[in-house]
């Protein structure tokens, strides 16, 4: 069994509330799927955190920490150039260490019937692939046929199953489980520290064997509770970040 999460997005909070969970089920093997930076107040500590990771993959804001960003609009872009800030400063101890650790991620991560990715198996970094994306036949055929059964992926926040006959399947529709068949899937796992699915829990999935079907894997959607004020009141502290991305955590938006 291992816990599949993405998009930490610097909330401490949630993070933390995640990992607990995450070690309540007696799991200790967990696979990142990127943007551990960007948004939040917390990056230092959260890039600590990430690094207790099995398998983690770089993100388009963990790149846009590192290097210049392109494509985010003015609020994200003020708040990766304030991360920046943070991982530069020479008199804080480490930042060395999580620079060199953002700066060697890989943009996927591979094993036999399984990708995992950030954005999608066509473009790991940037490629958003959203629940209406299932009305754009060509473009989802085409992400398809880049993977030999499951990819798991993060990115938009919002998660669910993408089926190869071009459904979507949201959590709450199928009791929050989904086992892996035949067909191939596509998985969003959602976000740990900004869900935009109107639920403001943060998001992550199990993946383990199917007690009703052996030999089978099972993925188990987890919604977990966090302080997301103690989060919004950090974020209002500090200048470079907009209050909105604050506020949005109240609505998971």
């Amino acid at each position: 069994m291992k816990a599949v999460i993405s998009d930490i997005h610097a909330n401490l909070e949630a993070f933390e509330a995640v990992l607990a969970d995450i070690k309540s089920q007696g799991l200790d093997t967990i696979y990142c799927l990127g943007d551990i930076v960007g948004y939040g107040p917390n990056p230092r500590e959260c890039i600590d955190l990430a690094m207790q990771s099995r398998i983690c993959l770089l993100g388009n804001h963990d790149q846009g920490a590192l290097f210049d960003p392109e494509g985010f609009n003015a609020g994200a872009e003020r708040a990766i150039f304030w991360t920046r800030k943070m991982l530069e400063s020479s008199e804080v101890r480490g930042n060395d260490r999580r620079c060199e650790f953002l700066g060697e991620l890989p943009r996927q991560h591979r094993e036999p019937g399984f990708l995992f990715v950030h954005g999608s198996a066509r473009n790991p970094l940037n490629e958003y692939v959203f629940p209406e994306d299932i009305y754009n036949q060509r473009k989802m055929e085409r992400i398809f046929a880049l993977v030999d059964r499951y990819c798991f992926q993060g990115h938009t926040h919002i998660p669910g199953v993408f089926t190869e006959d071009l459904n979507f399947l949201a959590p709450e529709e199928i009791d929050f489980k989904y086992t892996l068949g035949d067909q191939k899937v596509l998985v969003n796992v959602g976000s740990v520290g900004q869900p935009r699915n109107s639920d403001n829990r943060a998001s992550y999935i199990v993946l383990g064997e199917s007690d009703q079907a052996p030999g089978k894997t099972t993925i188990t959607f987890r919604r977990v509770r966090y302080d997301f004020e103690k989060t919004i009141a950090k974020i209002y502290e500090i200048p470079d970040l907009d209050n909105f991305l604050g506020d949005r955590l109240r609505d998971g938006r």
